[in-house]
């Protein structure tokens, strides 16, 4: 129950600490991805006019994928560098070292509840209110979302102590997999032999996961075989991650 009240209260701090430089703050936690939005939206919507993906405004569409991203982007980008940012905590004896990547993902999830509100807000607009399913719904993506990267946060965290590199790679890769998961594109308009390596990608399940709550109402128990595969490669993530992260322990403070 303590490292719990631990984590919260200093995810909260680790929140505001990172834009305490800037002069709007922790506004800049909101203020970039609903710029993204704005900027997709006068760009798809009005400039290449962009028809109603099945009677759903695109903006909609779209922003309903791109919420989970910035979840998952926030928890990897900022996890990954987590035990060199805390440092200071690592190097203390008593201090649960477990606890730093999760601080991480806790002050990620602090964004994403806003944006989840302003995703309700957004459909709200367009005359498209939601359901207590629509909340279910986001209420388990958002679940298996954490856990997939929770996995890779605290794999790729304990391997960026001894390979510095690894951060810059995460970028890297973020970048790639914004384009390729189907986030601003349809997959349902792909061919079948693609649709089948891109289903491959774990956020393909999360991302057409928020679309099917907000949009199309198809509840998550309807794809057993999809949800089968994403929790046994989130279950193997995590385990490795986890034995990974207890090998490499002792070793983080002379590294750092």
């Amino acid at each position: 129950m303590k490292n719990i009240v631990l984590v919260l209260r200093m995810a909260g701090n680790d929140f505001k600490s990172r834009y305490a430089a800037s002069v709007l703050g922790i506004l800049w936690a909101f203020v970039l991805p609903i710029i993204t939005i704005i900027v997709f939206w006068v760009v798809f919507q009005l400039g290449f006019k962009s028809v109603p993906i099945q009677n759903v405004p695109y903006i909609l569409w779209f922003a309903a994928a791109y919420v989970p991203w910035i979840y998952f982007n926030d928890m990897l980008s900022f996890g990954v560098n987590a035990l060199s940012d805390y440092s200071y905590l690592v190097k203390k004896v008593r201090f649960q070292v477990g606890c730093i990547p999760l601080i991480r993902i806790v002050s990620s999830m602090l964004v994403h509840l806003f944006f989840i509100l302003f995703l309700y807000f957004m459909f709200w607009c367009y005359g498209m209110p939601l359901s207590f399913f629509s909340m279910v719904q986001a209420l388990y993506y958002s679940c298996a979302l954490t856990c997939f990267t929770s996995g890779l946060v605290f794999l790729l965290s304990s391997l960026a102590v001894f390979f510095r590199d690894v951060a810059q790679l995460v970028m890297v890769i973020l970048q790639i997999g914004f384009w390729v998961t189907p986030i601003f594109w349809n997959a349902r308009e792909i061919e079948q032999s693609v649709l089948d390596v891109v289903r491959l990608n774990p956020l393909f399940y999360i991302i057409e996961g928020y679309r099917e709550g907000f949009i199309y109402h198809v509840p998550f128990w309807e794809h057993p075989a999809m949800a089968c595969y994403f929790w046994t490669v989130t279950i193997v993530i995590g385990t490795v991650g986890y034995f990974t992260f207890k090998r490499l322990r002792p070793h983080f403070a002379d590294e750092l």
